[in-house]
C-alpha cells in the first residue's frame, strides 16, 4: 500500500506559516485517515494492521484486571509493563505503532484525569487503578494506535519526499488529530458493563448472574476482550455506520 497519492502530495506542499495552515492540516489528516480506511476495506490484511490490533487489544484486555488490583509504581513502570505485555516484539510497522500507542495512551489518560498526576508521582496507584481510568485507557489505546500508525506512514513519506517538513513535525499533529477523531468510536467496557447489568436487572436475571456482572474485576476484562473486534473494526473503518463528518457515510 502506498500513501503517495493526493494525501501525501498535499502534505508535501503544506507549510506551517501558510494561510489557513491549521485548517488545511486538519483536511490532510482526514485524507490520510480516509486513505487508510479505504485501503483496509479493500484488503483487510494490508500491513497486518487488523490482526496486530486485535491481538494487542486482547492482550490489553487481559492486563486490565491486574492493573485494577496492582496498579503501577510510576508512569514509566506502567508504560514499560504495557509495552512488554501488550506491544509484543514484532518488527512490522503495525507492531511499532502498537508500542508507541501504549505510551501515548498513558499520556492521554493522564490528560483526561488530572488527579492521576500526584497519585502516579507519589506511587499511590500501586493499590490499583480505578476502572473508569482503565476503561478510558482501553478506548484511547485503539485510537492512538491508528494515529501512531499514520504517524509512521507520514514520517516515511516526509523523509522521502520533502525532508524540510520534518522540522515542522506535521506528522505529530496528524496523529493527534486522528486519535481525537476516532476515540469516541471505541466501545467503553465500563459503559457496556453498566448496560448489561441494567438489562439483567430489568429482566430479573438470576441473582448469581447479576452479582457476577456487578463484579468489575471479574467481568470487565472479559467484556473488554469481547469488544476488541468491534473496537478494531470501527477505528480501522471496517465498521462504518457511526463514522460521520469528514469520513462520510458507510461505503
Amino acid at each position: 500500500m502506498e500513501f503517495r497519492g493526493e494525501a501525501a502530495g498535499a502534505l508535501a506542499r503544506w507549510r506551517e506559516d501558510s494561510r489557513n495552515a491549521d485548517q488545511r492540516l486538519d483536511e490532510i489528516a482526514a485524507d490520510h485517515l480516509r486513505a487508510l480506511h479505504e485501503t483496509l476495506r479493500a484488503d483487510r490484511s494490508a500491513f497486518g494492521l487488523y490482526d496486530t490490533a486485535c491481538g494487542a487489544g486482547e492482550r490489553l484486555a487481559g492486563v486490565l484486571g491486574s492493573l485494577a488490583a496492582e496498579g503501577a509504581e510510576s508512569e514509566d513502570a506502567l508504560v514499560a509493563r504495557l509495552v512488554s505485555e501488550v506491544g509484543g516484539d514484532g518488527g512490522t510497522l503495525a507492531d511499532a505503532a502498537v508500542r508507541r500507542a501504549v505510551a501515548a495512551a498513558v499520556r492521554h489518560v493522564r490528560d483526561r484525569h488530572p488527579e492521576l498526576d500526584d497519585a502516579i508521582d507519589a506511587g499511590a496507584t500501586r493499590s490499583g487503578f480505578a476502572w473508569d481510568i482503565l476503561c478510558d485507557l482501553y478506548q484511547v489505546f485503539f485510537a492512538d494506535m491508528v494515529g501512531e500508525f499514520l504517524r509512521s506512514v507520514v514520517a516515511e513519506h516526509v523523509k522521502l519526499a520533502a525532508p524540510v517538513l520534518i522540522a515542522t513535525d506535521p506528522e505529530g499533529r496528524i496523529a493527534d488529530w486522528v486519535a481525537e477523531k476516532v476515540v469516541d468510536l471505541v466501545p467503553n467496557p465500563c459503559e457496556e458493563s453498566a448496560e448489561t447489568t441494567d438489562l439483567a436487572q430489568a429482566v430479573d436475571t438470576a441473582q448469581s448472574v447479576v452479582g457476577a456482572a456487578q463484579d468489575p474485576s471479574a467481568e470487565l476484562p472479559k467484556i473488554a476482550e469481547s469488544l476488541v473486534p468491534r473496537a478494531v473494526g470501527k477505528v480501522l473503518g471496517l465498521i462504518t455506520e457511526e463514522i460521520t463528518g469528514a469520513e462520510g457515510a458507510a461505503a
